[in-house]
Order: structure tokens, then sequence, then C-alpha cells
């Protein structure tokens, strides 16, 4: 359990002495001191729920995870009250890396780490092992991953294009219509429209942009990470939609426009 780092820690960020802290939890300063050197290893409920109330972090948070590895925007995220659950699922941490100023980086997923992303997206050891970069145009409280997607499914948004998206950790906050990098049990990552069914049906409903691909729905209980679309990045150009029918419609209109042409010209 990391309770006792923990508490030491958020007590530590909040700039506030024990003797404070200790007046505020109504206990005495030995007794927080107890706990914050793991004297007492064994809290109460009654303290935990004290704590956990009094940093605004779940207790399942305090005993399991050590905050001391997470990225500064994480930890603040978690003080500003967004480590939360959506109904039925369970609490999510990211695990990210930083650079030597402790700035988030922009992890990248390859096509080749697909699979093993499945697998190691909660794994801190995997994701140290991505590539990364920086792109000072994002916002630096936000966090941000880059995955290469495959095949035609979202045409126009070409095969093997690197898609740039924003970490959701509420995902009731999905919004009808946008896109969406989702990470699921059964299908690995997908790039998707999403239609948010979570009050509902508590599923997703996702489209593609091409039509030849039919929607389909996704339980949240099988869904593991949410990512915001937010750009793309591709060497190819998109191929332009023309419907054959505005063929001769085109053909007639550069006639008519070279007509006029000739006749300024004359």
């Amino acid at each position: 359990m990391y309770f006792s780092s923990n508490i030491r820690l958020l007590r530590q960020r909040k700039k506030r002495t024990q003797d404070t802290v200790a007046a505020e939890l109504h206990m005495s300063r030995s007794t927080l001191n107890s706990y914050e050197n793991g004297i007492i290893v064994n809290p109460t409920v009654e303290a935990l729920v004290r704590f956990s109330d009094y940093f605004k972090i779940p207790v399942d948070t305090l005993l399991r995870i050590d905050l001391s590895t997470l990225s500064e925007s994480k930890l603040r995220e978690l003080e500003l009250g967004f480590d939360q659950y959506i109904k039925g699922s369970r609490m999510r941490i990211l695990a990210t890396t930083v650079d030597s100023k402790n700035h988030e980086n922009i992890e990248v997923v390859p096509l080749k780490a697909k699979a093993g992303y499945r697998s190691g997206y909660a794994d801190p050891d995997f994701i140290s092992r991505l590539p990364v970069f920086q792109l000072p145009i994002l916002f630096k409280e936000r966090k941000y991953r880059m995955f290469q997607i495959q095949g035609d499914s979202m045409n126009p948004i070409p095969d093997r294009s690197w898609v740039i998206a924003e970490f959701l950790e509420n995902w009731y906050n999905i919004k009808d219509g946008h896109a969406y990098i989702i990470l699921t049990n059964d299908d690995g990552i997908v790039f998707k429209m999403a239609f948010n069914q979570l009050k509902k049906h508590k599923s997703l409903l996702l489209k593609s942009l091409n039509p030849a691909y039919k929607p389909f729905e996704v339980n949240a209980n099988d869904i593991r990470e949410v990512w915001s679309f937010c750009n793309y990045l591709s060497d190819e150009m998109p191929q332009p939609v023309i419907n054959d029918d505005f063929i001769p419609a085109i053909s007639n209109l550069e006639k008519t426009l070279s007509n006029l042409r000739k006749q300024i010209a004359g």
C-alpha cells in the first residue's frame, strides 16, 4: 500500500504543516505523523474516509496508486476531482511519460505496437518504450497521444495516417458525431465516430466515415481508453470525391469559361 507516502505527498503539495492538517482532520499531530511514516500500518476505515474526503481522492487511489510516479498534470487532475468512475466501471489511471522538465510527452503508437498496446496500455514499462515527441502548439495541461491508423473505414483520412488525440477521462463527455480513438477488449484500437449511449444503454455506437462499413455498438465494460480526435498527419493528399453525374456539368463549365476568356480577349 502507498497510503503513508501518498498522504504525506498530498499534504506537502498543499504546502500545509502536520499541525494544520491534523487540526483540520480532528486528530493529534502525532497520530498524523504515525500515518505518514507508516507507524500505523492499518488505518481504520474511518481514518481512510476522512483522508479521502480531505484530499478529495478516492480511498482506492490512496491505497493502491503510488502518486509520486504520476506526472504533474495527472496529479493536478486528481486534486481537482477528475479521478472519476463511469457508473458500473472502474477507476482509470493513465500510464504516461514526461520529459526532463516534467512536461507531458506525446507517446506514439505505430502499427507495429498496436497489438502490444492492447494489453500494455496500463503498463508504465510498455508505455515508456514507445517513441515520444513534443508539440508546443498543444495545451500543456492536457494529455495527448498519437496513434497510427490502418484501413479505409475513415476515408477521406488516408490509410496509415497519424491521429493526434486528447485523453478523455470522463466518458459521459463523449460528443455525438465526434471522432475518437477507442481502445476495446475485443477490437483493440479503433478510430470511429462515436454516439453516446452510456446513460441509456451503457454503450457507444461507433460509425465509420466510409459508408461501406456498418455501425456497431461497444459496451462500456469492454472499453479501456477513450481519446478525443484533435488532428491528423499524412503524407497523402485526400482524394476528391466527385459524383459521376457532375462530370458533364464540370466539362460544360470549363467550355463556358473558355468561351468567356476568348470573348474578353477579342
